[in-house]
């Protein structure tokens, strides 16, 4: 394995983007954990600011989260993310 290629599977992370990207679990899984937490503090808001019936905010705030985890995806995809120690996240 190339020193610049992460351990992490490709696999593993492109599915749990797809499946929970908005909650940020695949960061979290990649060890970036501050863009783990920016996207669970996205979630969170968008939950309070619908309970609260601010609902454009509410539409804002997701909106931000889905473009955010769609650019990820793409990236994700192309092999051009990196996990949170730098290394580029491919298929081996």
């Amino acid at each position: 394995m190339a020193k610049d290629l992460s351990p992490k599977s490709y696999g593993v992370a492109v599915t749990l983007c797809g499946v929970f990207g908005t909650l940020g679990i695949h960061h979290f899984y990649l060890g970036d954990w501050k863009h783990g937490l920016a996207d669970v503090a996205l979630v969170v808001m968008t939950v309070v600011f619908f309970l609260q019936e601010a609902l454009g905010l509410a539409l804002l705030t997701l909106l931000l989260d889905a473009v955010h985890t769609i650019v990820v995806f793409y990236l994700l995809i192309a092999e051009k993310w990196r996990d949170g120690e730098g290394r580029r996240i491919a298929l081996s």
